[in-house]
C-alpha cells in the first residue's frame, strides 16, 4: 500500500487550489511561465503544499496562495482582485493535473518540474486535458524518466539561457569544475558550499535546487 502525503478526500481540493493560482498567476498577474514557476518552487508554501498541510491545500484559495508566495519573496501583493472562473485555462489545467501527479507519485514539485518545467506542461494540454489523468501520468513518466540523466546545474542553466562559460563567469567557477558537475563526473551534491552558493546565485535560484536526486 501506498503511503501519501494527504488523504485522497483532500485531492480535488488541493487540485483546484493549485489550478486557481497558476491560472491567477500566469493569466490574470501576466507573469511568465519560468518566473511563476521559480516563485512556485523557491517557496515554503510549495513546500507545505506537497507535504499535505491542510491550510495551504484547502484552507486557501488559489490566489491566496499566489499571494502567500508573493509575500514570502517580499514583493507587492498585487492590486488586482481574485479572479477563479469556471472556464479554465490551460494553466489552470497544469496546476490541476500537476497537483494529481505530485500527490500520486509523492515526488517533490522540484523534482517534477525540473524534468517537465511549465512550459512543457502548457505544450502538453492539448493532447491530454480531456484525457483519462493516468494517460497524463504515464507521459509524465516518460518524459521524467528521459531527462533523468540531465543534471539539475545543466537545467537551470538552459533554463536561463546562458553558455557554461557564461555561467562560469558569473559564478566565478572553472569552467571545467561546471562541465564535470553537467557530466556527472563529479558530484555536485558533494562541493564546497561556497561553490553551490555561487551557482545558485548567477542561475537564480535556491543551493537546494541545483542538488541532484537519487
Amino acid at each position: 500500500m501506498e503511503i501519501r502525503a494527504y488523504d485522497k478526500e483532500y485531492l480535488p481540493d488541493a487540485q483546484k487550489c493549485l489550478g486557481d493560482a497558476f491560472d491567477f498567476a500566469m493569466v490574470t498577474l501576466e507573469m511568465e511561465p519560468d518566473r511563476w514557476e521559480q516563485l512556485f518552487l523557491a517557496s515554503d508554501a510549495c513546500r507545505q503544499f506537497e507535504n499535505g498541510n491542510p491550510a495551504i491545500i484547502c484552507g486557501e484559495n488559489g490566489c491566496e496562495l499566489v499571494r502567500r508566495i508573493l509575500h514570502e519573496h517580499g514583493l507587492l501583493d498585487p492590486e488586482q482582485a481574485d479572479a477563479m472562473y469556471l472556464d479554465k485555462s490551460p494553466e489552470y489545467w497544469c496546476g490541476w493535473a500537476l497537483a494529481w501527479y505530485q500527490w500520486y507519485t509523492g515526488q517533490p514539485f522540484r523534482q517534477i518540474l525540473g524534468a517537465v518545467p511549465v512550459t512543457e506542461l502548457l505544450r502538453m494540454y492539448p493532447v491530454y486535458h480531456e484525457m483519462n489523468i493516468r494517460q497524463f501520468a504515464d507521459a509524465m513518466r516518460e518524459r521524467i524518466r528521459a531527462a533523468a540523466q540531465e543534471t539539475r546545474l545543466k537545467y537551470f542553466r538552459q533554463n536561463l539561457g546562458i553558455s557554461q562559460a557564461e555561467l562560469s563567469e558569473r559564478a566565478s567557477v572553472p569552467l571545467r569544475q561546471i562541465q564535470l558537475f553537467e557530466q556527472r563526473q563529479r558530484d555536485i551534491n558533494k562541493t564546497q558550499g561556497e561553490t553551490l552558493l555561487r551557482l545558485s546565485k548567477a542561475l537564480y535560484c535556491s543551493m537546494e535546487d541545483l542538488m541532484e536526486y537519487g
